[in-house]
């Protein structure tokens, strides 16, 4: 149904997330669309009145946040406007339906028992492993080594895995690491900190010499040439996560970690955002956003 569309996204050059996403929210309308008016989806039939409709459903029946609504809508006006390019309709139906006002969605990170907690629940992992399971202790040296950089730098999970071995800088006293593609295709170089470069130094003093590989995390375990995936990394962050007492641990959460790290320490938001490869400051302002705990911590203060 939508083939036409997708190939206009990646001519377009969308990330392949963004490209998923437009498209899982696409097809989620249309089974909503055919279930409701008993007929077959197309731009053409659909109306001003299906998207309110929708609106109510998403926000009375799902029970969905303003800010999922606002994505799902922001899915469709981007189809109908190509539809309206390619002459399919006259004008996009969703034009002019009144958003639902957001609220402001405050990241969730980790704190500094939390980050302690997990801290301890690394180490002790790679311990274990260097005295017990010698066969796995170059997978937890690159687990350790992984998640030690995601939380001294604040990298998206995608540009994790996409790093190589030349974009990492190292010496004794100073390193970076350089993004090449970051979200918008936009490139940045992240300063390492001695805590990343030492984990970095470790990791690849062992890391397995590869021809025709050059990611900097790969797999040990198999015979997979190429970079570790997503659901991988997912996985070794989750299961830090549990070992600290941490069920919901994930890589944007060590992302959000990084960026509260350096607003806490008085860092401008300017360099904020420019390590975090942020193109407006308003979405680098959330971290100076109080969030419940710090509001709980607040009322905890009232003395009467």
């Amino acid at each position: 149904m939508f083939d036409e569309f997708r190939r206009f996204l990646v001519e377009q050059d969308r990330s392949s997330l963004t490209l998923k996403g437009y498209l899982s929210d696409l097809h989620f309308f249309a089974d909503w669309f055919e279930w409701k008016n008993d007929e077959e989806f197309s731009p053409e039939a659909t109306t001003p009145t299906d998207l309110r409709e929708y609106k109510q459903y998403l926000s009375m029946e799902k029970k969905h946040l303003a800010n999922t609504i606002s994505r799902h809508f922001a899915s469709l006006n981007v189809y109908f406007n190509w539809a309206v390019s390619e002459k399919l309709i006259e004008t996009n139906p969703a034009k002019g339906i009144k958003r639902i006002k957001q609220t402001t969605i405050i990241p969730r990170w980790s704190d500094k028992k939390e980050q302690f907690s997990l801290r301890r629940a690394m180490e002790k992992d790679l311990q274990i492993a260097r005295l017990r399971y010698l066969k796995r202790w170059a997978g937890r040296q690159r687990d350790f080594s992984m998640v030690t950089l995601m939380l001294n730098t604040g990298l998206r999970l995608a540009e994790l895995v996409n790093l190589e071995l030349g974009d990492i800088q190292l010496s004794e006293r100073k390193g970076s690491v350089l993004v090449r593609h970051g979200k918008g295709d936009k490139q940045r170089r992240i300063p390492l900190n001695a805590d990343a470069r030492k984990a970095l130094q470790n990791w690849l003093e062992i890391r397995p010499k590869t021809p025709g590989n050059n990611f900097l995390f790969i797999a040990l375990e198999s015979e997979a040439n190429g970079s570790l995936s997503h659901r991988t990394v997912q996985r070794i962050v989750r299961r830090y996560g549990q070992d600290a007492g941490l069920p919901d641990l994930s890589p944007h959460i060590l992302r959000h970690t990084f960026a509260k790290n350096l607003v806490n320490s008085n860092v401008s938001l300017e360099k904020v955002a420019a390590l975090l490869g942020h193109s407006s400051l308003e979405t680098t302002r959330i971290y100076i956003t109080p969030s419940a705990e710090d509001l709980a911590q607040a009322v905890s203060k009232i003395e009467l």
